[in-house]
């Protein structure tokens, strides 16, 4: 498996998540998004990124390369941003996504009604403008240990 760490948003990142169907819209724009990514032989294999929502944090950008699909590694990713988000105390995670609700319930996330995301989720640009609004709401809660 490859590592994962702190990455910035380059060229990489942008052509995976422009590859995966991912908004990258808002990324140049000062969105607050820090991004860890998994990294093998200086080749980007996957990406995730937290977007800071006040206590709160956004999970968006998960990506995988498609010869990495299937292995785990977005699960990895998925965990690695929860210990990411635990460290920096955010309270709960919030994360939108058209068609992988199965792989993200199997993680703990609870569906939520979009009418119950919190004012600070419902300013980002992943919520008000680039996710369509058939997007599925899911939250985790995150025990700060």
């Amino acid at each position: 498996m490859p590592s994962i760490q702190a990455i910035d948003l380059d060229a990489a990142v942008t052509h995976l998540l422009s590859d995966s169907g991912l908004p990258t819209a808002d990324l140049a724009n000062g969105a607050r998004v820090e991004f860890l990514g998994a990294r093998r032989n200086d080749v980007l294999e996957g990406c995730v990124a937290l977007e800071r929502c006040g206590e709160l944090a956004l999970l968006r950008s998960l990506a995988v390369s498609p010869q990495s699909r299937g292995s785990g590694l977005g699960a990895m990713l998925v965990e690695h941003a929860e210990d990411f988000a635990r460290q920096r105390g955010y309270r709960a995670i919030y994360l939108l996504t058209t068609d992988a609700s199965s792989f993200f319930a199997a993680r703990g996330y609870q569906r939520v009604d979009r009418e119950q995301a919190p004012a600070s989720v419902r300013a980002t640009s992943q919520f008000s403008a680039l996710c369509p609004a058939s997007s599925i709401l899911m939250f985790k809660p995150l025990a700060n240990e």
